[in-house]
């Protein structure tokens, strides 16, 4: 039934990368004639430089004339193809690029939408509120802390006066101590002196000792 009556599927229209490849295979086409003349102009002219003049090189430039003029012509359609390629890149560039910016736009859209729905869920004055009670929360941890650290029996004011008196008392600003010496308010006032070398009880036994014998 399709042979006869023909089918009512449309065949589909060549996209614009279809035209600019099929622009593109004409134009190597092109290209291929123009050097094949260009062969052909190269042995027409090596001919007409060994000939002399005569109706034989008259020949040769006619048939060197007509290809001349073939590849004239190839060049200006070579020219023209080129024109159409490199317009329909163009168009193509902007198609694609009016695409990449439709599809930024979409996005932008769903983005947008995204946002109001969460923002709407999102209240300010809870926010502030909820700023205002972290602040009273570390400020009542500071004043936790620092009555935790508060020291217990020491005045809250010393007199300088009072210190520096004391200090005297103690004998600290007459004579320096040495590094191995004993402050004279940390020794013991039961030790004996430096100055005596021997016991007192050894010292009274040899001093009895005579009288005893004037005793006898």
């Amino acid at each position: 039934m399709n042979r006869i009556f023909g089918s009512n599927k449309a065949k589909p229209k060549p996209s614009l990368t279809d035209a600019i490849t099929s622009t593109d295979a004409r134009m190597g086409s092109v290209e291929v004639k123009i050097k094949k003349l260009d062969a052909e102009l190269g042995v027409f002219k090596g001919q007409m430089a060994k000939m002399r003049e005569g109706p034989g090189k008259a020949a040769v430039q006619q048939r060197a004339l007509r290809v001349l003029k073939q590849k004239r012509m190839y060049e200006n359609q070579l020219l023209q193809l080129q024109q159409q390629s490199y317009n329909m890149e163009q168009a193509a560039m902007t198609t694609e690029n009016l695409k990449n910016t439709m599809a930024t736009v979409d996005a932008m859209k769903v983005a947008n939408k995204e946002m109001k729905k969460q923002y709407k869920g999102i209240d300010i004055d809870k926010i502030e509120s909820i700023h205002y009670d972290m602040e009273d929360l570390i400020e009542q941890a500071n004043d936790i802390q620092e009555s935790l650290g508060r020291s217990y029996g020491v005045p809250d004011e010393v007199d300088e006066a009072d210190l520096q008196a004391e200090l005297d008392a103690l004998g600290l600003d007459d004579e320096p101590i040495g590094e191995n010496e004993t402050p004279s308010y940390l020794q013991d006032s039961t030790a004996l002196p430096d100055f005596v070398d021997s016991a007192p009880i050894e010292e009274l036994g040899q001093t009895n000792s005579p009288t005893a014998e004037v005793a006898r």
